[in-house]
């Protein structure tokens, strides 16, 4: 049974970071954390991964967890179903994960927590080539609330680019949050923006600022936040010294921590900029008709805008809120055939 090692490497697809598993909590984003760092991307073999209580208990320095926990971990871990957005717009929807046992090993008398993904799920989660980000395992085990997990993965996905503009909806639908609460823009600040800033700097090696971005009207509702994706330099020193002292013939243990930063390089200028203005849609566009978008964009639009990262994501923002505005007067049919007819 292979152990948990904090400083290993895992990737997670940009696709799986952007869906909503809802109502996941902690200790199970903890358990999908564990699997993806613990499986091998281009193995579909690897797709079992078991590891003791023990070791679980001693990464997270709990106190004695008992079986029957971490079988109800796991059962509500199985009842997490994913919706996942079809290319014609509609969507469907499955588990992460088919099946988890919970039971002793007969050889070592140590307890262990098997998983093994849906098959539905494995092209989330196998043989994939680029739109990944990478990070490791600390930064999820150290991390004591979902919303600062989920915060740390929906920046970190973007550290590359330094920055990331998303509307308080789609902010709170990747939290796991309703739109109906926090509605006071103060209490989403207080309670949930400036207590996942402070968790990142303590805990992870990312830090992060932010801005409003956009409001309705002078002095209005804030609709979109800006935010400033910094490599926190403190922490990196900190997994770098711990590598040191814990010397490993596993060769991902023992990579170099600036290494993290390296494994989005294959991703095109072009490809993190269909990553970018995703979010300007509110990711409701495949990265095929983004680049049909993208492509028009070029074509009809003055120089200045398009050479622009910023102004084409605002173009394009407003040109996805004028088609919502319009969706409300009358249901448009095909929502992506409209967005196009719209670009001039």
């Amino acid at each position: 049974m292979s152990t948990i090692k904090k400083n290993y490497l895992g990737k997670k697809r940009n696709e799986l970071n952007e869906i909503r598993a809802t109502g996941m909590t902690l200790q199970e984003l903890r358990f999908l954390a564990i699997y993806l760092n613990k499986i091998n991307p281009n193995d579909l073999n690897s797709r079992r991964v078991r590891f003791s209580i023990n070791d679980f208990q001693s990464i997270m320095k709990l106190g004695r967890i008992k079986p029957k926990y971490m079988a109800n971990v796991a059962d509500n871990l199985l009842n997490n179903i994913i919706h996942q957005q079809t290319e014609n717009g509609g969507s469907q929807a499955f588990q992460l994960f088919k099946k988890c046992t919970v039971d002793m090993d007969t050889a070592t008398y140590e307890w262990y927590v098997e998983i093994d993904a849906h098959d539905d799920a494995l092209p989330l989660m196998f043989d994939y080539k680029s739109r990944y980000f990478a990070y490791r395992l600390s930064n999820a085990l150290r991390i004591k609330s979902p919303n600062q997990l989920r915060m740390y993965e929906i920046l970190k996905q973007f550290e590359k680019i330094g920055y990331r503009i998303l509307s308080i909806d789609r902010l709170k639908f990747y939290l796991g949050i309703e739109k109906t609460e926090y509605l006071r823009f103060g209490d989403f600040k207080t309670r949930v923006l400036n207590v996942c800033q402070n968790a990142l700097e303590k805990n992870t090696d990312i830090t992060f600022t932010y801005e409003p971005y956009e409001k309705r009207g002078k002095g209005g509702k804030i609709l979109y936040l800006k935010f400033l994706i910094k490599k926190n330099d403190a922490y990196i020193d900190q997994i770098s010294n711990s590598i040191q002292q814990n010397q490993s013939n596993d060769i991902i243990d023992t990579i170099d921590a600036d290494t993290v930063y390296d494994y989005n390089n294959e991703l095109s200028t072009y490809e993190r900029r269909m990553l970018f203005l995703s979010d300007a849609c509110d990711n409701e566009f495949s990265t095929s008709e983004l680049k049909v978008l993208h492509d028009k964009m070029i074509e009809l639009l003055p120089f200045d805008i398009v050479n622009d990262e910023l102004k084409c994501f605002n173009y394009l923002m407003r040109k996805y809120r004028y088609m919502n505005m319009q969706n409300e007067k009358k249901k448009i049919k095909y929502r992506f055939r409209y967005m196009v007819s719209i670009i001039v």
